[in-house]
């Protein structure tokens, strides 16, 4: 069960303030999902002005693999009644040229950064963390093993043994506080969760997207054929989750799926998450995120 926070830990508002993660004590609440927002492409295009207004209080880079990734073949998103259906693929530059062009400037956003990252072995993982850990830019490494696009990922997240193999390889490396982002297609969620944090974990990030599909004139509308369905619809399912993962860790958990407004991120605070992370809503709105970030500072 989490921690009972002390009187001195009260927020001014009267909310209790988050536990820190590891060593670290993020500065507010709100992060993004890993590969929803773009920080360097908004920032070409709002500027300063996104500098001033940026919509969270932490910054989760989109998941960086060792080697470059083109990313699955288009089409790979597909909107729903309530969502959309990704089938991305974590396309990026790879560890070295992310180290070298992307991390100096992410390390300029006014928030502290955490880096995504996924490898399909132990090894892989290790140089990444490894690597990664190094830099003063990061303030935190979110171990992904929850990717529905990138088979490995599942491999890994479902199984509690396997969880707890990654997590320990890896915790070792860095003393950078560790975020494990979980999947939410393990069939036993509370048993993944208890062996990453057993393993070292410092927080667990959940839920990823679920399992989905869209067809057109009959036939699937994604070139995969399926893919990971996020937005509105998946709330309810992720606020069953978080409740389970929240009630069987004592490290804090950060809760996502289907974030879009301030009472949203209010039930996954009262399902036991400590923080909240906004993914598919920065799609429609890249400042969708900023009135939850100041409704949560103001409490």
């Amino acid at each position: 069960m989490a921690d009972e926070h002390t009187t001195s830990e009260r927020a001014a508002g009267g909310r209790d303030e988050p536990p820190a993660i590891g060593g670290w004590r993020p500065p507010g609440r709100v992060f993004n999902g890993s590969g929803t927002f773009d920080a360097l492409a908004a920032l070409a295009v709002f500027g300063d002005a996104l500098l001033e207004r940026f919509p969270f209080d932490v910054y989760v880079s989109k998941t960086i693999t060792r080697e470059p990734r083109a990313g699955n073949p288009p089409p790979r998103i597909a909107e729903t009644a309530a969502g959309m259906v990704n089938s991305i693929g974590l396309p990026n530059k790879g560890l070295a040229r992310f180290l070298a062009e992307d991390l100096p400037r992410l390390g300029e956003l006014p928030v502290p950064v955490c880096v995504s990252v996924m490898g399909h072995s132990g090894d892989e993982l290790a140089a990444l963390v490894a690597a990664v850990g190094e830099r003063e830019e990061v303030a935190a490494i979110e171990l992904n093993i929850s990717c529905p696009n990138v088979e490995s990922g599942l491999v890994i997240g479902q199984d509690p043994g396997e969880t707890a193999r990654a997590v320990a390889r890896v915790r070792v490396l860095t003393t950078k506080p560790l975020v494990v982002k979980l999947t939410p297609t393990a069939s036993d969620q509370a048993a993944v969760a208890r062996a990453a944090e057993d393993a070292g974990a410092d927080a667990l990030s959940l839920v990823n997207t679920f399992p989905g599909t869209v067809f057109a004139r009959g036939r699937p509308l994604l070139a995969r054929g399926h893919g990971g369905l996020s937005g509105p619809a998946i709330k309810p399912l992720a606020l069953a989750q978080v409740r389970t993962v929240a009630a069987a860790v004592r490290i804090p958990v950060i809760g996502m799926g289907g974030i879009s407004a301030v009472a949203d991120a209010e039930d996954f605070l009262a399902a036991g998450a400590s923080y909240v992370a906004v993914g598919t809503a920065n799609f429609r709105d890249p400042l969708a995120a900023l009135p939850i970030r100041e409704a949560l500072r103001a409490m």
